[in-house]
């Protein structure tokens, strides 16, 4: 069985609903130029000056399943009590899809690749001017409005149902935990099903085209997903290798 439930396309937040950012950053200067500048834009601004903090405003127990209490984080990296790549990481293993900017003095090809593995959606090296962030921020705001938007309420194959929204994926009717690449790897698939995909294809689709590892880290990504959804990883029915191409669900 497949299926597809999408919902219709609403209106971006009219100016009467500010999109609310939360600020982690532990350096005073740059916490409050941030802040400014992006008030200035119209957002709402949370500041926080540890990860610890940070994860306290963000585990709020009022809020529905699917609900988030930000649209935004800019998150700086070295943090006092839980640092900036142990936070991101946390967050996407919970669930949360709210796009995530990393703040960085380190700017080596090495950091971006491991903010961005661990779940970041950009990374900005300090200093940096705030006419960029700004930027940043509005692109990653306009994207992720869109996705929500646009994205189905769930999508169905034979015994997988996968929650895009919730970041949750149910196998015979029990919930299954991910990490954030296999939910990738297995939302790509069924938004495709029996599509052949390349490595090279889902590196470019799920780990970003300036991703510089090996390519046999999506075999390894792929015999996990397998551990998890098939009854007898070795072989498989639902994720299936097609040998001298890649792979496809079904």
């Amino acid at each position: 069985m497949l299926s597809i439930e999408s919902r219709p396309y609403t209106d971006p937040p009219q100016l009467g609903q500010p999109q609310r950012l939360l600020i982690v950053e532990d350096e005073q200067l740059i916490r409050e130029m941030v802040t400014l500048a992006l008030e200035d834009e119209g957002y709402q601004v949370q500041t926080a000056v540890d990860g610890q903090t940070a994860l306290a405003f963000l585990s709020d127990p009022h809020l529905q399943p699917g609900e988030f209490p930000f649209d935004l984080i800019v998150l700086d990296l070295m943090l006092p009590q839980v640092n900036g790549l142990d936070l991101c990481r946390l967050l996407r293993q919970q669930g949360n899809p709210v796009p995530i900017l990393i703040l960085s003095a380190k700017g080596s090809e090495t950091d971006r690749v491991l903010g961005l593995e661990v779940g970041a959606d950009d990374y900005l090296t300090k200093p940096f001017s705030m006419r960029e962030l700004v930027a940043r921020c509005r692109a990653l705001l306009r994207r992720h409005h869109y996705n929500v938007v646009n994205k189905p309420l769930r999508f169905e194959f034979g015994e997988i149902i996968l929650y895009p929204q919730q970041c949750r994926v149910l196998l015979r009717g029990e919930e299954i935990n991910l990490a954030p690449k296999e939910f990738r790897l297995l939302e790509l698939f069924m938004k495709s099903p029996r599509r052949v995909w390349s490595r090279e294809q889902l590196l470019d689709r799920v780990w970003g085209f300036d991703f510089m590892g090996d390519s046999k880290t999506v075999d390894v990504h792929i015999r996990w997903l397998r551990e998890k959804l098939e009854t007898d990883p070795s072989h498989p029915e639902y994720i299936i290798t097609v040998r001298g191409f890649g792979y496809r669900l079904g």
